[in-house]
């Protein structure tokens, strides 16, 4: 299984860097983001969506600009919110441009709802 991270919103990137907050975070619990990593422009690496079988976004609104007719690589794939691969509802705010406590608490969010939705998945 690979999993990959990509944007779709019209500022991101291919190779934008990671933020220095997400990196802290991230190194906080053992997660150590390689200095070259950088971001993956969805709407230049469309190929990405094509193969995917699942597709998880932070947001609603994410999904409903997948589904909104610009990026038909993405019709008829399963689109959920990362709560819903968890069974659960809502959505989970992107922290940029916040302080390290909403990242964290971002992080903490999205490492729990993809254990619990782990299996859920696999089973799929």
């Amino acid at each position: 299984m690979e999993v990959r991270s990509g944007g779709i919103a019209p500022y991101a990137r291919d190779g934008s860097l990671v933020s220095m907050d997400a990196r802290l975070v991230l190194q906080e619990v053992g997660i150590d983001v390689p200095k070259t990593a950088g971001a993956t422009d969805l709407k230049n690496q469309r190929h990405l969506l094509a193969e995917a079988d699942v597709i998880l976004v932070m947001t609603d609104e994410q999904r409903r600009m997948l589904a909104a007719g610009s990026f038909p690589e993405a019709d008829g794939k399963p689109v959920l919110t990362v709560r819903e691969l968890a069974g659960e509802s809502g959505d989970i705010k992107d922290p940029a441009m916040q302080d390290e406590d909403v990242f964290r608490h971002c992080r903490d969010e999205i490492a729990r709802c993809l254990a619990v939705g782990l299996e859920r998945l696999l089973e799929a």
